[in-house]
C-alpha cells in the first residue's frame, strides 16, 4: 500500500468539472450574499422552518465545499470515458446530499444556540467557550489529519472509486468522498453555527480556512494552527466575550 504523502492533488488538464464546480460555488456565494448579506446574523435558524433551513444550508455548503473539492472532482472526472458532464453531476449531487443530511443535526444545533443566547450572559459564555474547545481538540485528533489526508491525496480513493460496479458508481463515489470532508470539516461547521448560520462573515472565514486546509502545500499545519488558536480562544471569551457576541450578549446581535 503506498504511502500518503497529504500533498493536495492537482486540477490537471481535466479542469472542466472543476470550472463547472466553481461557477456552482459562485452562484450559491452571490445567492448567498444577495439574501443574507444586509442581515445581522445571530446564533439560531434565523425563524426558518426544517425544510427551509435544509435547503439554505445546503447552498450555503455548496458555496463553501465546492471550491476545496474542484481538483478531487477533476480527478475524479479522469476516471470517467463517457457521459462525463452527467455522471458528474450525479457525483456532485452524492456529495451535497451528505451536506444536506448533515444539516439535521445543524438546525437542532442552531436551535439550542438560538436558545443559549436569551440566556444569561454567563451560560452564554459558556457555551461559547465549548464550541471553541471542541473545534479546537479536534483539529489536532489523528482522525482530522486522516481524514484531512484524503481529501488532500485522494488516489486511493480514485482506485476504490473505480472498484464500484453498476450505475450507482458516481452517486457512492461522491457521498463516501463527502463523508470524508464531512469528518474533515464538521467541527468547524459547528463553529461557525456559534456565529450564526446565516452569518455571511462567518461563512467567508471558515470556507478560507477549509480551502487553505484541502490546497495549500502547509494546509496539515494550518489546521493544527487553526485547533491552537480555537483552544486559547476557548478561555480568552471569558476575558473578552465580544469574541462570541452572539452569545455572550455583548455587542449589537443579542438586541
Amino acid at each position: 500500500m503506498g504511502r500518503v504523502t497529504g500533498r493536495p492533488v492537482t486540477v490537471g488538464r481535466t479542469a472542466g468539472p472543476a470550472a463547472l464546480l466553481l461557477v456552482a460555488a459562485a452562484a450559491a456565494w452571490v445567492w448567498t450574499a444577495a439574501r443574507w448579506g444586509d442581515m445581522r446574523a445571530m446564533p439560531g435558524t434565523m425563524g426558518l422552518g426544517l425544510p427551509a433551513f435544509l435547503a439554505v444550508w445546503t447552498l450555503m455548503m455548496a458555496a463553501m465545499m465546492l471550491p476545496a473539492t474542484a481538483p478531487v472532482a477533476a480527478l475524479y472526472a479522469r476516471t470517467i470515458t463517457v457521459h462525463r458532464a452527467p455522471r458528474m453531476i450525479v457525483f456532485t449531487v452524492g456529495y451535497l446530499l451528505v451536506w444536506a443530511v448533515a444539516g439535521l443535526p445543524a438546525y437542532a444545533l442552531a436551535a439550542a444556540l438560538g436558545r443559549a443566547a436569551s440566556l444569561p450572559a454567563t451560560t452564554g459564555t459558556a457555551v461559547a467557550s465549548a464550541v471553541f474547545a471542541v473545534n479546537g481538540v479536534y483539529q489536532l485528533t489523528p482522525l482530522k489529519d486522516r481524514c484531512l489526508a484524503r481529501c488532500r491525496s485522494p488516489i486511493g480513493l480514485m482506485l476504490r472509486y473505480a472498484s464500484y460496479p453498476g450505475p450507482s458508481r458516481d452517486l457512492r463515489s461522491g457521498t463516501h468522498h463527502g463523508a470524508f470532508c464531512l469528518g474533515c470539516c464538521w467541527s468547524l461547521m459547528v463553529l461557525m453555527t456559534a456565529f450564526g448560520v446565516m452569518n455571511l462573515w462567518a461563512m467567508v472565514a471558515v470556507a478560507a480556512v477549509i480551502t487553505t486546509e484541502k490546497l495549500a502545500p502547509a494546509g496539515r499545519l494550518v489546521a493544527h494552527v487553526v485547533g491552537i488558536a480555537s483552544l486559547a480562544l476557548a478561555g480568552a471569551v471569558f476575558w473578552v466575550p465580544a469574541l462570541a457576541p452572539g452569545l455572550t450578549g455583548s455587542g449589537m446581535t443579542r438586541m
